[in-house]
């Protein structure tokens, strides 16, 4: 009995002890993993599976809703009045990238050009293309600010064109014609008088040269060579630094191209990444933890500071000639048309924006931007990026069209782009880089308890084995004088009842 007993503790311990250490050794074993899967999965390489093919082709569903503020006051604007809008919209768009052309080289780096296209979502959108709106007419309007220090007989010529061919300072145009162009046989013979003066030939359209198109050559690390420099931009267009801007601070390149970061990131870490559509690079900073269908997400938004002018944060002075904070100027970038970047109905700007136009209703839930990132792998999980397009104008001596025109800000569209993982794309994500590495995490501490258990029962199976041993002979041993007993007394009354019956026989 014994024997067994000890021969059993001795299995329960072994096996307590085995899965104490193997739980242990995971306690090492699984941040060293789960490191490893994560650079596997988040390096752009052929090799790594769907994280290359994600960054590759963007299968996630991605919108961009444009909104169209409508000039309700077009002809009470030229001659002075503030100007009032009403906001239209949204127009959603599904937009599709993906990456041609990959060039993969020694040093580390890939380089591609990443294509989008914009389809109209109408399911998706409160309109139609078809909508008629009333806007500013930027051809006229921008024109005259462009051409304000001309010579009068110069901007009596051009007033006359625009009699001739019939613009006016605001245009009734479809949603179509508006975003993605419309023939305006001005712009032929105003290149023709002044070729190069404008940057819009043959078609105009805010986004005609968005759709169709590519955002330029970039060339970002691998992280092949080195995990942290992941995504991180080494030249756009050959170009470590850009020109459009007045300090090398601002005309710097920084950050990724926007659609991933380096992983293992910390809240301290800013998330910056170039954007050709703004000509700059933009910042986005810690906000606070969040969670997205179950993946731990850390939130990023604008700082204040994004579009501070100057005076309010020294940094942004390369930007200037600036305004109040609140709006950058973009003419640089934008061969000197006179337009302007903001968070939509001037969220976040100087008060004197909203009002000098009737209308507009700034609101933090609805005009900020926002970005939730999973900091372990550095991709993005949801965002919503919004920006505002405005237009500068006021009235041009020599240009008779501009009439009265009061000097404005006035805000054109804001457009938001937002996309999030979805389908067979986040469920291969979650099981592969959340799912997985948290069963793993779970199963270091359940094999140690499970260990600790095992262990515990080889050292009290003996006590037990032996307790039950006494509790047996115990048993054996009064059973044994109870039958003594028994027995005695049997005997003794066996003797009386003879006494009696020899007694009665006398």
């Amino acid at each position: 009995m014994a024997k067994t007993s000890n021969k059993k503790s001795i299995i329960l311990g072994v096996i307590g002890f085995l899965l104490v250490a193997f739980g242990t050794l995971l306690v090492f074993l699984v941040p060293v993993i789960m490191d490893q899967q994560v650079e596997k999965n988040v390096r752009i390489d052929p090799s790594s599976g769907f994280a290359f093919e994600m960054w590759r082709d963007l299968p996630v569903p991605f919108y961009m809703s444009i909104y169209i503020f409508e000039v309700v006051n077009h002809k009470e604007v030229v001659l002075g009045e503030k100007p009032r809008v009403r906001e239209r919209g949204p127009y959603v768009y599904r937009e599709y990238k993906q990456k041609t052309n990959l060039t993969f080289h020694d040093n580390g780096t890939v380089t591609f050009i990443e294509n989008r296209t914009f389809f109209f979502a109408p399911d998706k959108s409160v309109g139609s293309e078809d909508d008629y709106m009333i806007v500013p007419n930027i051809i006229l309007l921008a024109s005259s600010i462009m051409v304000k220090d001309l010579s009068l007989p110069i901007k009596w010529i051009i007033s006359g064109a625009f009699a001739t061919f019939n613009e006016e300072p605001f245009m009734n145009r479809t949603v179509k014609e508006i975003l993605w162009g419309y023939e305006d046989p001005f712009l032929d013979f105003i290149n023709m008088i002044l070729p190069g003066k404008l940057p819009f030939k043959d078609k105009f359209g805010l986004f005609s040269d968005f759709n169709n198109s590519n955002t330029g050559v970039f060339t970002v690390n691998t992280g092949i060579k080195d995990i942290t420099k992941v995504q991180m931009i080494d030249t756009w267009n050959g170009l470590t630094e850009v020109d459009f801007w007045h300090s090398n601070q601002t005309n710097m390149i920084n950050g990724t191209a926007g659609q991933m970061w380096p992983p293992f990131r910390k809240p301290s870490e800013p998330l910056q990444f170039y954007s050709p559509d703004a000509c700059r690079s933009l910042t986005f900073v810690y906000k606070e933890e969040s969670e997205f269908r179950g993946i731990p997400t850390y939130r990023y938004s604008a700082p204040d500071y994004l579009f501070a002018n100057g005076t309010d944060y020294p940094p942004n002075a390369g930007f200037c000639p600036c305004l109040a904070s609140g709006v950058q100027n973009m003419s640089s970038c934008r061969f000197n048309a006179p337009l302007f970047l903001s968070f939509p109905h001037f969220y976040n700007a100087d008060p004197g924006f909203v009002e000098a136009v009737d209308g507009l209703h700034p609101n933090g839930e609805l005009h900020s931007l926002f970005l939730d990132l999973h900091p372990l792998t550095g991709i993005p999980m949801n965002c919503s990026i919004k920006m505002q397009l405005s237009l500068f104008t006021k009235a041009i001596s020599g240009i008779s069209q501009t009439g009265s025109i009061a000097p404005v800000i006035l805000p054109v569209l804001w457009f938001g782009e937002s996309g999030y993982l979805d389908g067979a794309v986040y469920t291969t994500y979650y099981n592969t880089l959340v799912l997985f590495p948290t069963i793993l995490d779970y199963l270091q501490y359940v094999l140690i308890a499970l260990g600790l258990g095992f262990i515990l029962i080889a050292l009290l199976l003996p006590f037990v084995q032996r307790d039950n041993c006494f509790l047996f002979w115990s048993s054996n041993k009064k059973l044994d004088e109870s039958q003594d007993i028994n027995k005695a007394q049997t005997e003794k009354l066996t003797a009386s009842n003879g006494t009696v019956l020899m007694e009665a026989r006398l």
